[in-house]
């Protein structure tokens, strides 16, 4: 993988991360004013992205939850592991091709 692809994944898995924690906090965490995420999954947003820039596994990686090193601190790796389970079912209404492609290569991974 080139430096250019990495980065591109990065940035794209960054993406859908900071959607789903945003899906997440909208439902979940409905009173926080005109802020568009409240302060705890700001919080998260941030140490995901940290984790993501850091990643030594970004060329192989599908998903950090099925990943041997565990680099997420216990607490935020609940925290971020609920915004995910709740949001992976929604995001098939809001990006239909993503979820799919994260079953897919989820399916794939257990299968190995």
């Amino acid at each position: 993988m080139s430096t250019r692809d990495i980065a591109q994944k990065r940035d794209s898995d960054q993406r859908v991360i900071e959607f789903m924690i945003a899906l997440h906090c909208k439902d979940r965490h409905p009173a926080r004013g005109t802020a568009p995420l409240c302060p705890q999954c700001e919080e998260l947003v941030l140490y995901a992205r940290e984790r993501n820039e850091r990643c030594p596994y970004i060329q192989t990686r599908s998903f950090c939850k099925y990943c041997k090193t565990h680099c997420y601190k216990p607490q935020m790796r609940k925290l971020i592991s609920e915004a995910m389970r709740y949001s992976g079912p929604r995001m098939l209404f809001h990006h239909p091709l993503v979820a799919i492609k994260h079953l897919v290569a989820g399916q794939k991974h257990r299968l190995c």
